[in-house]
Parts: structure tokens; sequence; C-alpha cells
């Protein structure tokens, strides 16, 4: 894979990264829907945590801190140009991070998941070096899988839940997931194509400005979020139909209905104002999604087969 520096950096009097802008730049707040996802696969697993906390701990760091981390400094490097008229605040636009520290950190963090996924075993390392993959395929050039409102979203949906999902599930089974995990892990990173559209309508002008085909920009914001709002709602039902009529999970069914019915409620309030509102419905109806995961998580631990 080839990494791109033909844009030159923005420039500054520092010479090395401020601290506590390189904790920016790893972006926090984002770690938690990976992390969150790991939990749900440790839990759909079935097996007992006594004996796995190490892996359990670990996974959920490599998910979050390392993998997700890693990911936003390389995304943060490869928009630079872009942030500098979105948000020339941010870390790498502003100087706070000079030069090529934005790259080489991220690359850094891209080999220190690779050591940590190592120690996961067969399948939490192939899972680290897919979801390494999948970080660079979606910011850098050539590939840049971000240019597309189809194919970017699509690839942090399952990054972000299906992947770890699966992973965290592999690992505390020590083996392949049944298949009742694999089908809502996938569900649900299905699902999250919607949430990474929403969560596009922050760099609407940015992305017009730079050829970044985001799907609030292609179908507008209006037509954007109904989409989102459809992508988001149908894996949901169908998680629903399988807990209820196929799997024997009338409770856990039912309490996924009653998060669809408060989605819904939010999506009605999104729809009004769908570039205003967008971050509100990224606290409260995603909150209620990512809820009905771990629900989900509980529901499918004891399913050993199909159906």
């Amino acid at each position: 894979m080839s990494v791109t520096t033909d844009l030159t950096p923005p420039t500054s009097n520092r010479s090395l990264p401020e601290p506590r802008a390189v904790l920016t730049l790893l972006k926090p707040i984002t770690w938690f829907p990976p992390m969150w996802a790991y939990l749900c696969g440790a839990v759909s697993a079935g097996a007992s945590p006594a004996g796995h906390w190490v892996a359990v701990i670990l996974g959920v760091i490599l998910a979050g801190p390392i993998v997700c981390g890693m990911s936003q400094a390389a995304n943060d490097w490869c928009d630079r140009h872009v942030d500098a008229i979105n948000e020339p605040h941010r870390p790498i636009p502003s100087g706070r991070i000079p030069g090529r520290w934005g790259l080489w950190i991220a690359i850094a963090m891209s080999a220190l998941a690779a050591v940590v996924g190592l120690a996961l075993g067969p399948w939490g390392f192939a899972a680290t070096l897919v979801a390494i993959a999948a970080a660079w395929a979606y910011s850098v050039e050539p590939i840049r899988l971000k240019r597309s409102g189809w194919w970017g979203p699509g690839l942090v949906g399952l990054s972000y839940e299906s992947l770890p999902w699966f992973t965290g599930a592999a690992v505390l089974s020590m083996g392949a997931p049944s298949w009742p995990v694999v089908i809502v892990a996938l569900l649900y990173g299905i699902g999250a194509h919607g949430i990474m559209t929403l969560n596009d309508f922050k760099a609407l002008e940015g992305d017009r400005q730079m050829g970044v085909n985001s799907l609030p920009v292609t179908l507008g914001p209006e037509r954007a979020a109904k989409l989102a709002c459809i992508v988001m709602a149908v894996p949901q039902v169908i998680v629903f139909g399988l807990l209820f009529f196929v799997w024997d999970r009338p409770v856990h069914g039912l309490a996924i209905a009653v998060s669809l019915i408060a989605q819904a409620y939010a999506m009605q309030v999104l729809l009004r104002d769908p570039k205003g509102k967008a971050p509100w419905y990224n606290g409260v109806g995603v909150t209620l999604y990512v809820s009905g995961m771990m629900v989900t998580a509980f529901a499918v631990r004891t399913l050993e087969a199909w159906p």
C-alpha cells in the first residue's frame, strides 16, 4: 500500500507535536463504537469471561484507542486540506501537529495495532490486519474510499461494528463464531452505514469543494437523511424478526421493537432539519441503536446453530 504525501503539509514553527493535540488527533469520543462492538462480540460468544479478562481488556483497548485512534490519525492526515476549510482549528491544519508528524503517528499506531493483535491469537491478529487495511483504504490516495458516499460509510460501518463484534466473539470462543453471531454482527454493521452518512453532514461544505462525494453532497441533506434512517432501521427490523419469530427470544425482540419505536420518533425530529439535527441524532438515536446491539448480544449468546 502506498501512502501518498504529495500535498505539502501545513507549515508551523513547532518541531514537535503538542501533546494535547495528539490526543485530540486520536479523537477519544470516536473510540466507543468499536469498543462497545467488541464487548458485544465477547458477550455474544457465550463463553464465561472468567480466565479471559486479559483478552477482553486487551481487545477493547485495541479496538478503541489503538485501531480507531490510528484510523482517526490517518484520516486527519489525508484530510488535512479539507479540514483547513471545514475545521482549521484541528491539530494538523492549525500546526499544533507540525510537518509530517500526523503521518508518522498513524504509521506507528498501525504497527502497534499489529503487535497487540498478535497477542489475541490468530483470529484477533487477522482481524486487526483487516482493520488496519480498511482504515488506510478509507482515507489514503489513490484508494480513498471516503470519496464515495456508498463505499466509504459502508466500510466504516463494517469496521466499527461488524469486525470488532466478530473479533470479540472469535477471541472469546477461540474459534469461528456461530452463524447467529455472524448474522447480527453483519446486520448492525450494515445499519451503521446510516450513522456514518449522518456523520458526513458536518463536512458538507468542505466535501463539496474538495470533490468528496458523500451522500449529503450527492443526494442533498434531505434525501441523504431519509436514506440514512432507512438504512439504520431495516437491519434492526430484521434483527427483531429473527429474535421474535426464528430464534425464540421474544423478550429481547420486544426490547429491540421498543428501541425502534423510540428511534422512529427521533428520526422524525431529524428529518425536520437534517443538517441542524444530525449531531443531536448522533447522540440520541445512536445511543438507542447501540443499546439494541447489547440486547441482541445477550439474546444470541446461547444460540449454537442456525436457526
